[in-house]
């Protein structure tokens, strides 16, 4: 067993006393897809949605927010852990208001990507429309705090990004566009160049503390491994080498980044290892099933298939690495959020 494999049995051990500390950062501010959406395609006409039971059902007061989960998602976790709010909400969700943005906000949308193409599969916010929601939160900031307070609060925030897997899985290998125009390898090297455009374009507004959160191993997702026959329930292999192979190009243009910027503290939260090493050893880390997921039959059911007149849906989540056929439950999302703030995230702290 390498020391690596013991450090994260560690903090399975210790996920549920997940590190606390004093804020040092002013607020959390999210951007991506699914993975970190509070609920803003709640308020969206799109299919995409999860605002329904069962989704949420261990979420504060069983309520279904438009989080793809059975609870919390990273971003609640990170939140409580760097001594701020437990929960981060949504943007577009008409119940908050400035106030309650001002120590956290979330733009993420899910089903979302760097690739604009991707956002039109399922009709959700596309990236750039991320960052215009980004520049209307910080006016209505300014316009509540005053221009220096605002400015503060924009400088030491810690802001989230995770995004990438649905450019692949809904849009490279799904449809024909950009899998004719580009080789696998190019595209992601496209993606790459979308991530610099994006990363510079929240630099030039002011977030200087960012993590960039890497792709997971997407073929050991229940609706990879459940749909593709042919790899007999395996993990899919070339989707993982891909993910691994984009991940790197994303800690190069981290390097390169840094250096380039100044002030500019961007790390890399790397999912990518440990979810595999959760996924191959469930037990391990107190799971007794990885391959399906805990909604409907585990093998096909995100969103509207995940729904409380299913009658296959497990009775506990926690027994389970996926709460849908994409989508960690938030146990699974507990032991990510604490890896990353015991480790990329440390230097915020």
């Amino acid at each position: 067993m390498t020391l690596h494999f013991i450090f994260l049995i560690f903090l399975f051990q210790s996920h549920r006393q997940i590190l606390r500390a004093e804020a040092k950062v002013s607020a959390i501010i999210v951007f991506g897809d699914s993975s970190v959406d509070s609920g803003n395609n709640n308020y969206i006409p799109t299919i995409l949605k999860s605002n329904f039971r069962p989704y949420g059902r261990d979420f504060d007061g069983g309520r279904a927010t438009g989080r793809f989960s059975n609870g919390r998602v990273p971003p609640d976790l990170i939140s409580e852990a760097f001594g701020l709010k437990r929960y981060i909400p949504a943007y577009l969700d008409p119940a908050y208001t400035i106030k309650d943005f001002a120590t956290g906000v979330c733009f993420a949308s899910a089903g979302t990507g760097y690739d604009n193409i991707t956002s039109k599969v399922l009709n959700v916010v596309p990236l750039w429309k991320e960052v215009e929601f980004y520049k209307e939160y910080q006016s209505r900031l300014t316009n509540y705090l005053g221009n220096k307070k605002a400015k503060r609060i924009v400088r030491e925030a810690l802001y989230l990004i995770s995004i990438g897997t649905n450019d692949f899985l809904e849009n490279y290998y799904l449809l024909p566009h950009r899998s004719l125009e580009f080789s696998v390898e190019d595209y992601q090297k496209f993606l790459v160049g979308l991530a610099k455009n994006f990363i510079m374009s929240i630099y030039k507004l002011g977030a200087r503390k960012i993590s960039l959160t890497g792709l997971p191993p997407m073929g050991c997702l229940p609706l990879e491994r459940t749909t593709n026959l042919a790899y007999g329930g395996s993990c899919i292999d070339k989707y993982n080498i891909v993910a691994v192979n984009f991940n790197q190009k994303l800690q190069d243009l981290i390097n390169t980044m840094n250096k380039e910027l100044p002030g500019l503290q961007l790390v890399n939260t790397n999912p990518y290892y440990l979810l595999y090493d959760i996924i191959t050893n469930p037990q391990l880390f107190g799971f007794e099933q990885s391959a399906a997921a805990c909604c409907g039959t585990g093998r096909f059911e995100m969103g509207y298939l995940c729904n409380e007149h299913n009658p296959f849906t497990c009775p506990d989540a926690n027994k389970y690495v996926f709460w849908d056929s994409f989508h960690p439950t938030e146990k699974t999302n507990s032991i990510v959020a604490n890896y990353a703030v015991r480790t990329s995230l440390s230097v915020f702290l």
